[in-house]
C-alpha cells in the first residue's frame, strides 16, 4: 500500500461524506424556532387566571365579583357556609345582616385558592348563584337562618 487513494476500497481509509456539514445546524435550528413558535402561541391562548376583584354585601347576603369565572366548590358545614374558589386575590373580612342578626364573613387564602367562610350565632341556610355581567363575573348568594 503506498498512499491512501481510494482506488478499490480495499483499505483503511473512509469514504468522504456526501451530506453537507451545515445539515444538521439547519435541523437543530428548525426545531428550536419551532417550539419557541409552540410557546408563544401556548402562552397567547392560556387564559387569564381567576382574580377576586370584590365583595358586596347585600340585604340578605353577598355579591362576590371576578375577572372571570372561577372553578367553585360550596357547601354548609355545621351551619356556616364555606365556599372553595380557584382564584387569587387578597384576604378580607366583614359583618353583614341576616334577620336583624350580625354574621361575619371572611376571605382568606389556602392550599386550593380562596376560601370565604360565613359564620352566624344561628345555623345558616340558601343558596349561590353566578352569571356573567359586564365581561366580569358575578356570584351571588343569598343566606337565611336555618
Amino acid at each position: 500500500m503506498h498512499g491512501s487513494e481510494d482506488k478499490d476500497v480495499q483499505h483503511s481509509t473512509p469514504q468522504a461524506d456526501p451530506r453537507s456539514k451545515l445539515f444538521p445546524r439547519v435541523m437543530a435550528s428548525l426545531a428550536i424556532v419551532g417550539m419557541m413558535v409552540g410557546l408563544m402561541i401556548g402562552r397567547l391562548t392560556t387564559p387569564d387566571p381567576s382574580e377576586l376583584q370584590q365583595v358586596e354585601v347585600t340585604n340578605d347576603g353577598l355579591v362576590v365579583w371576578f375577572n372571570n369565572e372561577p372553578k367553585t366548590h360550596g357547601e354548609f358545614v355545621d351551619g356556616s357556609l364555606a365556599l372553595l374558589f380557584e382564584s387569587e386575590g387578597k384576604a378580607q373580612r366583614g359583618q353583614l345582616m341576616i334577620n336583624d342578626k350580625s354574621a361575619n364573613w371572611r376571605v382568606r387564602l389556602s392550599d386550593g385558592g380562596l376560601l370565604l367562610t360565613v359564620v352566624a350565632a344561628r345555623p345558616l341556610q340558601g343558596e349561590w348563584a353566578a352569571s356573567e355581567v359586564d365581561d366580569r363575573w358575578r356570584l351571588e348568594i343569598h343566606l337565611r337562618e336555618q
